[in-house]
């Protein structure tokens, strides 16, 4: 363990004290993960929010090509010392360049069992306006 330790220090210096966390930077991926699915006119957007209890922690904002989605996940452990940490807990913000325009007047997103879907339509004209879009909670039946 020490020699990996000296290793790093050596390449800390050699590299300059950045260089892990430019790397770490790197390997991690991109949160919350999300499939995209593009139709004719129509993007399905299926994002994985694990740990969300309400839509109400999570905003998703529509600019004409960006689709940005901003939130908070808490996990509400009681005591204990963490050993394992692999699901994403705290805030995280996340933008994508979507493939054409979108409609701010036709779009609709949903939440259930931990998955946001989004529903955006192709846009006609070049009118940027960034617009927040209100999520329905689908309780469980």
């Amino acid at each position: 363990m020490n020699q990996f330790k000296d290793w790093k220090s050596n390449l800390d210096r050699f590299f300059g004290n950045e260089f892990w966390g430019d790397f770490e930077g790197m390997m991690k991926p991109s949160i919350p993960y999300i499939n995209m699915y593009q139709y004719d006119n129509e993007l399905l957007c299926y994002v994985s929010i694990p740990g969300m209890s309400h839509p109400k922690n999570v905003e998703v904002l529509v600019d004409h090509t960006t689709l940005t989605i901003k939130g908070k996940i808490e996990i509400n452990h009681r005591g204990g010392h963490q050993l394992m940490s692999e699901i994403a807990d705290g805030t995280f913000e996340r933008s994508i360049d979507l493939p054409f325009p979108v409609r701010n007047d036709k779009m609709e997103a949903t939440y259930k069992h931990g998955l946001l879907v989004i529903q955006l339509h192709r846009q006609v004209t070049n009118h940027t306006h960034q617009k927040p879009l209100s999520i329905r909670h689908l309780e469980e039946e």
